[in-house]
């Protein structure tokens, strides 16, 4: 397995920040190749499956998730989202938290746990390090882009 995580401090409110890294089709749009679907569609709950489909022609994928921890920010507490990956071909999990920062900014941390079915632990690195970079980018586009 690869362990992942990113760290961003933004210059938005906390419910801002959340909406922004929470809307699941916006992840198709800022991680090359993929598709992101919700189902049900609707708004996002525990049980909700977020379904990224990766790769082209023969060789894509699905990558679902069910969301399996959901608490939006309130009243300035820490948000959370958590979602299980469920697919033959990705496993592992990812959180997804935004917290106060400094000088009223949020600060917004992505964790995960990422393994890819017949590919040898001996390749966690590459695993490790690719997903930094897509990930990465995608977050810091997901934060810029209201």
């Amino acid at each position: 397995m690869a362990n992942i995580l990113l760290e961003r401090t933004a210059p938005l409110p906390l419910d801002e920040a959340w909406r922004r890294i929470t809307r699941w089709p916006r992840h198709g749009e800022a991680v090359p190749l993929t598709v992101v679907r919700v189902v049900p569609p609707g708004p996002t709950r525990e049980g909700t499956l977020v379904v990224a489909r990766s790769g082209a022609g023969p060789l894509a994928f699905d990558d679902p998730m069910e969301v399996t921890v959901w608490r939006p920010p309130e009243g300035g507490a820490v948000g959370m989202c958590r979602l299980e990956k469920r697919g033959r071909v990705v496993l592992g999990w990812a959180e997804l938290e935004v917290r106060p920062g400094p000088g009223g900014r949020t600060r917004v941390v992505w964790r995960e746990e990422i393994r890819v079915r017949f590919v040898p632990s001996l390749f966690d690195g590459v695993v490790r390090r690719s997903s930094r970079y897509v990930f990465g980018r995608a977050l810091n586009r997901l934060l810029r882009q209201p």
